[in-house]
């Protein structure tokens, strides 16, 4: 007689089983659907339309803000996780960014419809504007929103995986279905449509449920100001000195980004800033201002409080006037990289190695995909659509499926390893097609997949067999990877600092990405595709040693708490 699951299996499908059915993870589906649906449409779409509509993009900077906004969202995060909105704080800490925003995007989406872009212009690019930052503005209230929820029945892994299905698949409905329902219904039909799904997920948003810690967060909040002043805690002097630098440095860098703006809008078209050349030369700066200088000093004040030194030796008086200010901008700004520098200590090191060098495939090679797809093996637009955004989307959301299934019945460090050692193998299918492909065209062939693709009405053929082979398991694998990644970045953070700390550490990808970029671009111009996809393969698995490395750190830190199984689902800390 066969043996039956194991009591682990078992336990592992019963979780799964209760996460699906959370009616979180319903709602975690809405919010990346609505997560994602603007990105789309304003990266991309927005784009197909202005070019149908004859509009020359060049007169209006403003369009050259939308990217700009995605790009560096975390410079308000630290309002996100602070200030609450009069009359909305009710709806809950997270939900009364999320609902306006939702609201805010549809209702410019149907706008947009209502108005001619050729005729209009000016109010159609300024509406495109502000709905890219209420789109940025909503990511990042999202992202705190799945952090603080998760719990041992709707776990991070699960919510984390979800968020990402509904983001990728509403980049398709987005993206390659958008194209197709506008050449049937016309453009402003199709955003009436996109608008009216985003003021839907504002309605449904109404109903998600709130952190259990909700009720008391602004009580909680408060109290964390004014424990500042408690014997024990930095001085008020020193902390303000600390707070005069890093609030110097976020000043500078929001200034650059304010110029950049300003010149965007108010420049003539051939004086007006490059975005891209913006962000690959001030884009790391920006990074080293906001992040990794003020990480300096946190690590320098954590370590005097532990070692009491320049700490209080009794309670200070409640602070009032600049005083009372001053700590609360100390707990919105500094506050939220002393505890996650203080609580990781030296171990932040290995954090920010697997933070830059894990998802740096991805950031670096979207770049030169198309050209080579296109370029260098020569395929069709309608090809390549059909292999990347059909066939490559449906792959992505596979691979985060079976990522969330991974992340339940074997754990959070086994699925992030497993799924970093994937996504780089597969760089050496496409070193295989720079070279012509016989391998992959070997293996589709013996697999069937030639004969199925071939039945493809048009463009289906042998050449077109072996792309999207490629394609589908590379993107398998980075649905995989990325199900872990954000599951266990997620992991790391603080709900008390949740929406500061997680896009700090995901903008993180925003530096490697801007550095490498140039780097490949003239290792590509010097030695040709096939070497630089075996150097981000051996980039890839550096990163799997830092994982295990990491994995190791988590294990051994269990340990010592007595954790027998830390690589199952911890929760972030509270």
């Amino acid at each position: 007689m066969a043996a039956g699951a194991s009591p682990q299996k078992k336990s592992a499908w019963k979780a799964l089983g209760m996460a699906l059915t959370n009616r979180k993870t319903g709602f975690m589906l809405v919010f990346g659907f609505a997560s994602g649906l603007p990105f789309a449409l304003f990266l991309g779409t927005l784009f197909a339309w202005l070019t149908e509509a004859e509009v020359e993009l060049e007169t209006m900077g403003i369009f050259s803000l939308i990217g700009l906004a995605y790009a560096f969202q975390f410079l308000w995060s630290p309002l996100i996780d602070k200030v609450d909105i009069p009359l909305l704080r009710k709806l809950g800490k997270r939900k009364q960014w999320i609902v306006p925003m939702q609201v805010l995007l549809g209702t410019i989406l149907v706008t947009l419809s209502l108005l001619d872009p050729k005729s209009q212009l000016g109010m159609f690019s300024l509406l495109a504007g502000i709905g890219a930052f209420a789109s940025a503005t909503q990511d990042i209230a999202i992202n705190a929103w799945r952090i603080d929820v998760a719990d041992d029945a709707a776990t991070l892994d699960i919510l984390s995986t979800v968020y990402q299905m509904g983001y990728r698949f509403s980049s398709l409905v987005g993206g390659a279905l958008g194209l197709i329902i506008a050449a049937r219904i016309g453009w402003p039909e199709t955003y009436m449509l996109m608008g009216a799904l985003l003021l839907a997920a504002g309605v449904i948003g109404l109903f998600a449920p709130n952190a259990a810690i909700d009720a008391e967060a602004a009580a909680a909040s408060e109290g964390e100001v004014r424990a500042l002043r408690k014997a024990g805690e930095l001085s008020p002097e020193v902390r303000g000195r600390a707070l005069a630098i890093v609030g110097l440095l976020w000043a500078a860098a929001i200034g650059v980004v304010l110029a950049f703006m300003i010149m965007s809008m108010t420049y003539a078209p051939e004086d007006r800033p490059n975005p891209t050349q913006f962000t690959l030369n001030f884009g790391p700066w920006i990074i080293v201002a906001t992040i990794i200088l003020p990480s300096l000093i946190a690590g320098w004040l954590a370590a005097q409080k532990k070692q009491g030194k320049m700490v209080l030796t009794e309670d200070a008086p409640i602070a009032i006037g600049g005083g009372y200010a001053m700590d609360h901008l100390y707990r919105a700004l500094v506050l939220p990289l002393v505890e996650f520098v203080g609580r990781m200590g030296w171990s932040l090191v290995l954090i920010l190695a697997v933070v830059l060098t894990y998802r740096i495939c991805d950031a670096i090679w979207g770049t030169f995909a198309y050209p080579f797809y296109l370029g260098e093996l020569e395929y069709t637009n309608d090809e390549v659509a059909f292999a990347s955004k059909f066939f490559g989307v449906g792959a992505i959301i596979a691979g985060l499926a079976l990522g969330g299934l991974m992340l339940t019945a074997i754990g959070r460090m086994t699925t992030l390893f497993i799924g970093g050692l994937l996504a780089a193998l597969t760089n050496l299918l496409y070193a295989d097609l720079a070279i012509g492909g016989h391998n992959m065209q070997a293996v589709s062939d013996a697999v069937g997949f030639t004969w199925l693709i071939s039945q493809v009405p048009g463009i289906g053929s042998a050449s077109l067999a072996k792309l999207t082979f490629a394609i589908f398991f590379e993107n398998l694998a980075i649905g995989i990877a990325g199900a872990a990644y954000i599951a266990w970045l997620s992991s790391i953070v603080s709900k008390k600092f949740s929406a500061v700390q997680y896009a700090l550490l995901s903008s993180l990808t925003l530096l490697v990405g801007t550095l490498g970029r140039g780097a490949l671009g003239e290792m590509i111009e010097d030695q040709g595709y096939f070497d630089v996809f075996v150097l981000t393969t051996f980039i890839g698995l550096a990163a799997v040693v830092l994982v295990a490395f990491e994995w190791w750190r988590q294990a051994r830190a269990g340990a010592k708490s007595g954790v027998v199984t830390p690589d199952a689902t911890a929760q972030p800390a509270e």
